[in-house]
């Protein structure tokens, strides 16, 4: 159990690269860790680790040893988990970094708490690109394709993106005769809480915020507010389809002709690929699969 103790932390620290943030991780002091790696290094008679006081950085020994350790912990994680499948309903707290979208719907959670009664979930709602291991989440939802080898993930469903406007707007002042001839109509633009830019809508030949002749009438980071000010008749929003399918099935907006059909992207969930999926994150990951997200693929 001791060896077993010290795997843990040499992983952890290998993930986070930092000692601190591997203890935080484990429950435990610094200094515990420290001397966990210190007590390995000399029972194999080899040097895991570059320290210095920047930084934490894995050998080329330590590299190697990652690996294999890495699959240890996996199979004593899925004996785990196999043992908790077969003898106990998913239960625990799940910390979860969910982005700033409509469709992780208030109901959508109520519906998966009513389910597994015995599961807390502790939700971080941003935009911003978290690191899932450092920060200690099990799980995150997030669009685009996922850049960290750390991790393992699933899509779970993808959607497009729609430029959509009010009726008596689009009546008003008509609808574009061809792309890049919006007429009089004003943008609604979305800018990214992440980075601050301005998303460009991925249409070859549609309006775009830099183009001179158009007027953005409101730059927001609220996809909420854009289509509020769309129903307005204030101007022309390019949002996912997901956001807006309830107004344009109630007529409160319509969809501008000539867009194409093409899925413009992908939602995945991520988790650390250290770790098997527990009864309690396979409970969510399934849950959303097969509620929110199938209505996303048939947009």
């Amino acid at each position: 159990m001791d060896n077993l103790s010290r795997i843990q932390s040499f992983v952890r620290v290998a993930e986070t690269r930092s000692f601190v943030a591997a203890a935080r991780l484990l429950g435990v002091s610094a200094s515990a860790v420290g001397k966990s790696i210190a007590r390995l290094e000399e029972r194999l008679n080899v040097r895991l680790f570059h320290r210095s006081t920047r930084s934490v950085t894995l050998t080329a020994e330590g590299a190697v040893f990652l690996e294999r350790c890495r699959r240890v912990l996996c199979e004593m994680e899925a004996a785990e988990a196999e043992l908790l499948q077969a003898s106990e309903a998913p239960r625990g707290k799940l910390r979860l970094s969910l982005p700033h979208i409509s469709m992780v719907t208030s109901q959508v959670l109520a519906g998966f708490l009513r389910r597994y009664p015995e599961i807390e979930l502790e939700l971080d709602f941003t935009d911003r690109l978290v690191d899932v291991i450092e920060e200690g989440f099990d799980a995150v939802i997030r669009t685009g394709q996922p850049d960290d080898s750390r991790l393992m993930s699933r899509v779970l469903g993808s959607f497009r993106h729609v430029v959509v406007g009010s009726p008596g707007s689009v009546a008003r002042y008509g609808t574009p005769e061809r792309p890049g001839e919006p007429g009089h109509h004003a943008l609604l633009l979305y800018r990214f809480p992440s980075s601050g830019k301005i998303e460009r809508w991925p249409f070859p030949g549609w309006p775009a915020a830099d183009q001179p002749t158009m007027r953005a009438v409101t730059v927001s980071n609220s996809i909420d507010v854009l289509i509020t000010m769309a129903c307005e008749g204030l101007g022309l929003a390019c949002l996912p389809d997901f956001a807006v399918r309830d107004r344009l099935a109630d007529g409160s907006l319509c969809a501008v002709p000539g867009q194409p059909d093409a899925p413009s992207g992908t939602f995945r969930i991520l988790w650390p690929s250290s770790r098997q999926l527990s009864p309690k994150l396979r409970a969510f990951v399934d849950f959303m699969a097969g509620t929110a997200f199938p209505q996303i693929r048939s947009a």
